[in-house]
């Protein structure tokens, strides 16, 4: 055998043996969510308060001696990102923004799950200005921490109405800042999910619009996505945390779950139980947390694609099809027998059970 072949099976052989070596060294799994409390507890809302709360990816990865480590984000999407290119997480839960912003980046991910879709948004306008519309809040400072999935579904409303970003004055906050920002009048007005009933039953902040009123514009979408060289050297974990996620969703279609799920959140979250009663009334829960990548889905996260794009949030197209890894959900859904569970859906069907 000549020397050079030798040397060549010889490194082929280390690189297979140092493959083998890091799959079999796992011991834990990190996984990030944006911290979205308002109390001493971590709470990341939706899946994430369930599958922290129940612990069931503990104790199916234990059945591998492998822990998982929960990491939540005061600096939600931006610092995820940065927490996944420097390979300090391998799974994390978001909003549609970031990712986008991240795989534009070059973040070599891959979406996994889909979290929830339609999530309502509100205009959270402060309860002693006279602002009744978005045609209202042009001049205003409106508070919304850039780069989340708070800023493009804003654009998103915005542009509904015929207005752009540059029509307001954006003042970049965290969501606890903004709530304070509101509460002392330092901003005018802000964006985003049910967080700001407890602002409104405090007679801070009034809620004119929200983007149910919109024909959906403005609502969001949420993913569990992971790095793809830990897929890659980890498909069965992934596959086991893929599965648990899939399982907490179904938890949270049921309707029997909708007063537990409500409970849930408060005890996590440390916002007031009325909250989250208000926001589910009448909500199509198999639909909000359904984890299909159906046609529904899939236009939404495109349609944010594009909006990222003409307002210069990034500069690199993504390829949706590649960018979705649907096998692992598809293997969950049919191990647990869910494969008919949930049906995929119609554009803003959600509308219909709260109109």
């Amino acid at each position: 055998m000549k020397p050079s072949i030798f040397r060549k099976l010889i490194l082929l052989s280390l690189l297979a043996f140092g493959h083998a070596s890091y799959a079999e060294s796992i011991k834990t799994i990190r996984i990030g969510s944006p911290d979205l409390t308002a109390g001493q507890k971590h709470a990341g809302g939706g899946v994430v308060d369930v599958l922290y709360n129940k612990k069931w990816l503990e104790q199916e990865l234990a059945k591998k001696n492998v822990k998982v480590e929960w990491h939540f984000f005061k600096g939600a999407g931006p610092a995820i990102n940065e927490a996944l290119a420097n390979n300090q997480l391998d799974f994390a839960f978001l909003g549609d923004l970031p990712p986008i912003i991240g795989k534009a980046n070059g973040l070599d991910t891959q979406l996994l799950v889909p979290t929830a879709r339609g999530i309502t948004n509100y205009l959270a306008v402060r309860s002693d200005l006279s602002i009744k519309n978005f045609a209202d809040l042009k001049g205003k400072r409106v508070g919304l921490l850039r780069g989340t999935a708070d800023e493009l579904s804003f654009v998103s409303a915005l542009n509904s109405q015929g207005l752009k970003l540059s029509d307001v004055r954006v003042v970049n906050l965290d969501f606890n800042a903004v709530n304070a920002a509101l509460a002392a009048k330092k901003i005018d007005a802000s964006w985003g999910p049910s967080r700001f009933f407890a602002l409104r039953d405090k007679h801070i902040v009034n809620l004119p619009i929200s983007s149910r009123q919109l024909n959906g514009a403005g609502s969001t979408q949420g993913v569990f996505l992971g790095r793809q060289s830990f897929i890659r050297q980890h498909p069965n974990e992934t596959q086991q945390v893929v599965t648990q996620v899939v399982k907490g969703l179904n938890w949270l279609s049921n309707a029997q779950n909708r007063v537990p799920q409500v409970a849930l959140f408060f005890t996590q979250s440390g916002y007031p139980a009325s909250i989250y009663a208000q926001e589910l009334n009448g909500v199509n829960l198999k639909f909000l947390y359904s984890p299909l990548f159906d046609g529904y889905y899939t236009q939404q996260l495109q349609q944010k694609i594009t909006l990222a794009t003409q307002q210069g949030l990034i500069r690199k197209n993504i390829d949706v099809k590649s960018w979705i890894n649907p096998s692992f959900v598809n293997q969950a859904l049919e191990q647990s027998n869910l494969k008919t569970y949930w049906k995929p859906t119609q554009q803003y069907e959600y509308l219909k059970s709260v109109k």
